[in-house]
Parts: C-alpha cells; structure tokens; sequence
C-alpha cells in the first residue's frame, strides 16, 4: 500500500450514518422502530428513507436501480459513512493508498459523496460538514409532521460495526483502514461485548470502533460472505436497554450462554438474517 503520496494524516470525526440495502421496506422500517428508530425524511429521488434516533442516522435504501440491493427478503449492512474534516482531501489520501472507489450516481440538487470500498465490496463514503449542513439536509426531504429530533430508547448510540472478512486477511484489512482513515489497532486483550473473536480498531476520534472476524476453519465457500455484517450499539446499562426492547417485541440470545448482560447483549436473528449487538458503553 502506497502511503508515500499525500503527506496527510487521517482523521475521523464520527460516523455520519450507516445504511442497509433490501426490498422489504416495510417489514425492516417496523423492525428498525421496534428498536427505536422513526422514520424522519425520504431521499429526493429516490426510494430511500432516513431514519433516526439520538444522533444515530440509518438509512433504508430500496430503489431498484441501487448497486447491491438483495433480491427477496434479503436484508445487508451494505454502506458506513465517516465524517471527516475534509471529504476530498480524505478521498484523495485513500485513492493514494490504492482503495478502490465507489461508483456514484448523484441526481440533481444531490451532494457528489466519495466512498472506497471495503471488505466484500462494502462503501465507506467519505463526508464533512464544512458547508455547515448534513448531507441528509440537502439529499432528503422532511417527512410532513415528524421531527429530526428523535429521543434515544436508554441512551443507545451507535458503537461500532463487526466485519466479516476471509481467513489470513485480518493483517491486510487492519492496515487498510490504518492508513487510509487512521484507524488505530487495539491490544489482544482489549474486548468489548459478548463476542470475543476478531481483532479491534478504534477511530482517530476514539468515539467508536472496527472488529475484524475472520471465517473459521472451513467456511471459506459461499457460506461465509465477506462484508459488514452487523451494527453494535452502545448502552450506559445494558440489563435496562435489554428490558425496554424486549417491551417492544426485540427478543435476544439467552444471557446465560453469552456470560450474563454485564458486557453485552445479542438480538436474536430478527428479520433477514439482521442482528443487532448491545454493548456496555457510555456515550
């Protein structure tokens, strides 16, 4: 990897949203307001809504033409996106660094937002708020009567995203995201959560993380997809977080095989395959 170009250090200021691709809008948009989302602005042109809760955006996208949308009931993590202090110098920094980009297709009156790709074809797109606004205030229109402001279920935020990668690339994909966007590797013996396998990355910014797990042995065929698999969210007391979701029909793994709520929690195989993990953490 080629790091000698831009003499350019990467930073990260947050994560400005995450997105799940699928043609079941209706059935994902319920699931994502059990877990506390609503539904707040749809996308000028196309069949993507935006939802929200505390400072958390994830984004619904399920317009036909949309690279990667899952025929069927498929449901992916397929999109993260990172805020930066400047968009096009970071890109400039990755491409330098040899990432691939991400082909897009920006509409009228519709922000040109770069992105390279990570494992399995996953888009890290790349945004700054120099102009003073959020992309979802130039992209998105407001949905008539519903604030942007949404009130976060137990003091949930977003934690951080598990990536699913190949056996033998954990080396290559931790000094990816070191060098083009500053990720910084943490000890072996740093966990958080109830899952203990993979390596861990923290932001420049330290306000959340990357876990690397690799396919075990024997599941390197179609079995194991390479990609984002799941979002994990933060919880000051996890025990509560776990007793207002299940109020709202979210059902999780059994706390006694994954050690008790102390660390984490792990939803249950919800819709399409989706999971979401609860992690010990204060905001």
């Amino acid at each position: 990897m080629n790091t000698s170009v831009l003499p350019f250090l990467p930073r990260i200021e947050g994560i400005e949203f995450v997105e799940y691709a699928t043609r079941q809008v209706d059935t994902f948009g319920a699931l994502l307001q059990a877990m506390g989302f609503v539904p707040v602005a749809r996308h000028r042109s196309r069949q993507v809504l935006l939802y929200r809760q505390g400072n958390m955006n994830v984004i619904l996208n399920a317009h036909p033409k949309a690279q990667h949308v899952p025929e069927g009931d498929g449901i992916e993590l397929r999109a993260l996106g990172l805020r930066v202090p400047d968009a096009e110098q970071a890109y400039a920094h990755a491409l330098a660094c040899e990432a691939r980009p991400v082909t897009t297709r920006p509409g009228p009156m519709e922000l040109n937002i770069p992105g390279i790709q990570g494992p399995g074809g996953a888009a890290v797109f790349l945004l700054d708020r120099r102009a003073g606004v959020a992309f979802y205030q130039v992209d998105f229109l407001p949905l008539p009567g519903v604030s942007f402001e949404v009130p976060a279920l137990a003091g949930l935020h977003l934690f951080g995203v598990v990536q699913y990668i190949q056996r033998g690339a954990t080396a290559r994909w931790c000094d990816f995201f070191h060098q083009t966007l500053g990720f910084e590797p943490l000890p072996d013996d740093v966990r958080f959560g109830v899952m203990p396998r993979g390596a861990l990355m923290r932001s420049s910014d330290e306000s959340f993380f990357l876990q690397f797990v690799e396919a075990p042995e024997g599941a390197e065929d179609a079995h194991w997809q390479e990609g984002f698999t799941r979002i994990g969210l933060g919880a000051p007391d996890v025990a509560a977080a776990v007793a207002v979701l299940e109020a709202r029909g979210i059902q999780f793994v059994d706390a006694s095989l994954l050690g008790g709520r102390d660390r984490g929690a792990l939803t249950r195989s919800l819709e399409g395959g989706i999971q979401f993990e609860l992690v010990h953490h204060q905001a």
